[in-house]
């Protein structure tokens, strides 16, 4: 599978917010920070965290593809 946080970084900045204000408000450290910077799998709790902290759904933060055979 394949993770994008595209997504989340662009309500970012239509949010005019930082990551590092987005991850001190979330409550999330700064490797989840850095594996989400990376496109890397996260733990649902993480993506949680950053779901509450902006108000919005995981389809608004994350996409997730499945490996094309």
């Amino acid at each position: 599978m394949t993770y994008s946080y595209n997504r989340l970084w662009k309500l970012l900045i239509d949010r005019k917010m930082t990551k590092t204000e987005m991850r001190i408000a979330a409550g999330i450290s700064t490797n989840i920070l850095a594996k989400m910077g990376k496109d890397e799998p996260v733990a649902m709790e993480s993506l949680a965290k950053v779901c509450v902290a902006l108000g919005c759904t995981l389809d608004d933060i994350v996409e997730i593809s499945g490996d094309n055979p």
